[in-house]
């Protein structure tokens, strides 16, 4: 499956990608960047937003909604999201954006996984510590014991290092901002492999038994991005479980020949692991999103295929 959008840019052009099963259709969340001016109407935002779109397969997708700016706190942007399904609800914490430091997790709830209402505490979480700048990007869930866990992104004082924090608010509550700890006085995984450059982001987790797995994306932006597999019991205490990426950047020629980036992980109701993520070939000039299937052999994930060239984008018939 490769997927992507061409309503901001005329070009395909989607990040991010968050997936959720919801009653009887899958949901995909995912970035989308500014318009085109000349593309835009006079309402439209200014920056970023998040695209909803829908299937009934994991491999034909629509659009149906989007989430633009609508408190004081996202007014330059909103992005990044991530999905969770919890008491019957949809749950989404995504990230405002355009504000450096200063951006921060915003939470919101839905009945139907399309039409959201804002939490009014938002943003809820941003890091505190002299070992981060005070930003918190790339949220990312996990239920563990009576805790939900909230993964982040955050960088250095000196705003150059990306790495991974950990927050947590208990299960039963409404989760505003009061409702958050951090848990941690530094991070809980940062780049130190070769490949993974100057950043880890854009953490996705779950679970196999007694195991907790995060998938993570290493470098920056078509650095090349791509993605790597910690390991943890706790959702505190991470270990890498390989050396080089699981999910490395394409050959010369290939369609994520400039990344394979961003992960977002999805276990279906039959137990299938799918693994989303996005990529491109000509330094995000363009950004697909694309599944592969994910297999388990011995405790140990692996990409069962890559996809091939992404075939020409179309519209939503609403577009």
């Amino acid at each position: 499956m490769k997927w992507s959008d061409v309503s901001r840019l005329g070009r395909p052009l989607a990040k991010d990608p968050s997936v959720i099963r919801y009653e009887d259709r899958y949901l995909m969340y995912f970035s989308l960047p500014p318009f085109d001016r000349r593309m835009a109407k006079a309402d439209a935002p200014k920056g970023w937003s998040i695209g909803i779109a829908e299937s009934t397969d994991l491999n034909q997708w629509a659009k149906v909604a989007e989430l633009w700016p609508a408190q004081s706190c996202d007014q330059n942007g909103l992005c990044a999201p991530g999905a969770i399904v919890l008491g019957g609800k949809v749950h989404l914490f995504y990230q405002t954006y355009g504000n450096g430091a200063k951006d921060a997790i915003c939470h919101a709830i839905s009945d139907d996984g399309v039409h959201f209402t804002r939490d009014p505490s938002n943003p809820i979480f941003r890091p505190s510590g002299d070992w981060n700048a005070g930003r918190a990007i790339d949220a990312e869930v996990f239920p563990v014991g009576d805790k939900l866990m909230l993964y982040f992104a955050t960088r250095d004082p000196g705003m150059k290092i990306q790495m991974v924090g950990v927050a947590a608010a208990d299960l039963a509550s409404d989760l505003s901002r009061e409702r958050w700890i951090q848990l941690t006085d530094g991070p809980i995984l940062k780049p130190e492999l070769p490949w993974e450059g100057h950043c880890i982001e854009a953490p996705t987790v779950l679970r196999r038994g007694e195991t907790l797995y995060m998938f993570y994306a290493g470098d920056y932006n078509n650095g090349p991005q791509q993605i790597g597999v910690a390991t943890s019991r706790d959702g505190i205490a991470w270990k890498r479980m390989f050396d080089r990426p699981l999910v490395p950047n394409g050959p010369e020629g290939q369609w994520n020949a400039s990344e394979s980036g961003h992960p977002g992980i999805f276990v279906d109701q039959d137990g299938a692991t799918h693994l989303f993520f996005q990529g491109n070939s000509d330094q995000g000039k363009t950004w697909w999103l694309a599944r592969v299937a994910i297999e388990w052999v011995d405790g140990r994930p692996v990409v069962a295929a890559l996809p091939d060239r992404p075939p020409k984008p179309t519209r939503s018939p609403s577009q």
